[in-house]
């Protein structure tokens, strides 16, 4: 069972000038929402503990999902107190659709995207689609070493028809693969974007709020297929792949991510 939780300082003290911090709790269906409040004096771990105890007792969630930078400690550690794995996800909609209904803060800061360290970059990448029937084949007949295609991103799971183009992003590794590939797996991929400038570029949303520039490109040819693998996004409920391999010989593959913009 998973539960989505956000601990976080309101951004203005009370009408007494006491500062507040108030903890969010529920599931993905928002049929269990718990909610408490303290002062800033008692804003800590032992605190949250006691709460999730609180919120279920006898049904406590095998895994908290938290999207938000700055309650990860606490929340972490108040998980390892109750023997309760912490997860470190933006992916976390039904939390952040309750946050904003009752008008709490939910957008992040994020900072600017840093390039990739050339010790990891492969030799070279391109734009590529794979059909939203033929990924589940793709994965399932091809051994790949890092593979996250988790069900709830799988195209059958969003109701995409098995004819819609998934846009993705091929990256070949050459002989720097499969450590590009265990860098991903560590970093954590969200979303992968065109973002349109001077020069063009493509940047890899990972983590909570890393961003990562992929690559840059003043060719107008990459940047019109830049602009077509970001309408297809559009098309696919925002669903698209990132797939690393040795070379373009078809033969091996290192590792496979699917996406989606959050």
């Amino acid at each position: 069972m998973f539960w989505q939780a956000d601990f976080y300082r309101r951004s203005q003290p009370d009408k007494s000038g006491q500062v507040l911090w108030d903890l969010s709790i529920c599931d993905s269906s928002l049929e269990f929402k718990y909610e408490a409040t303290c002062l800033q004096s008692e804003a800590n771990s032992s605190w949250v503990a006691s709460q999730i105890k609180q919120a279920a007792p006898d049904n406590l969630p095998d895994v908290i999902q938290v999207f938000r930078p700055q309650s990860l400690s606490l929340i972490e550690q108040a998980g390892n107190t109750l023997g309760i794995k912490v997860e470190a996800t933006r992916r976390t909609a039904a939390l952040k659709k309750w946050l904003e209904q009752k008008q709490q803060f939910t957008a992040l800061d994020k900072p600017p995207p840093v390039p990739l360290s050339e010790n990891i970059w492969g030799d070279k990448w391109s734009f590529a689609t794979l059909q939203a029937g033929n990924i589940a084949d793709f994965v399932s007949e091809r051994p790949i070493p890092i593979l996250e295609t988790p069900d709830f991103l799988l195209p059958i799971n969003l109701g995409l028809a098995s004819t819609v183009p998934i846009p993705g992003v091929v990256i070949y590794g050459g002989r720097k693969s499969m450590l590009l590939a265990r860098w991903l797996k560590e970093s954590r991929p969200v979303a992968l974007n065109y973002i349109a400038g001077a020069p063009d570029g493509l940047v890899l949303e990972a983590g909570l709020v890393d961003r990562w520039i992929v690559a840059t490109f003043e060719d107008e040819e990459v940047s019109e297929a830049a602009a077509l693998y970001q309408q297809r996004k559009q098309q696919s409920q925002g669903l698209h792949f990132l797939l690393v391999q040795p070379d373009d010989s078809g033969m091996t593959y290192t590792g496979f991510w699917l996406l989606q913009e959050v």
